[in-house]
């Protein structure tokens, strides 16, 4: 269970790397804009504001690659707070934005610490 729990750990962490990606690089190029599903013009409206949101999910890639690193009980702890929030944002998000950010972000990050507690 533990190497499951690590992989969807590690999926998770690649996940919020793109997001990264997504928020903070293609933002306002053809990607990013089919992504989200906006504008040229809302894109580079909310740029700053999307490169913020970026470097917050890399912050959590970093988190959960960190817990991977350190491994044990220590890194045990660790992959539960960055996925708890994860899971907080995916919830927020889903309620707050699409649901669709419930199902990509929320739904793994609860996955996750299910195998990461059973593990």
């Amino acid at each position: 269970m533990s190497i499951l729990a690590n992989v969807v750990v590690a999926i998770i962490a690649l996940m919020h790397l793109w997001f990264l990606i997504l928020e903070m690089v293609l933002w306002d190029k053809p990607s990013g804009l089919r992504a989200f599903g906006i504008t040229p013009e809302y894109a580079a409206q909310t740029k700053v504001l999307a490169a913020n949101q970026g470097l917050y999910n890399g912050f959590l890639s970093a988190g959960l690659a960190w817990g991977l690193i350190l491994g044990g009980a220590e890194g045990m702890h660790v992959k539960l707070f960055f996925l708890a929030c994860v899971l907080v944002a995916g919830i927020y998000g889903g309620l707050t934005a699409t649901r669709k950010v419930l199902w990509i972000q929320g739904l793994p990050a609860a996955i996750g610490i299910a195998l990461v507690l059973a593990s």
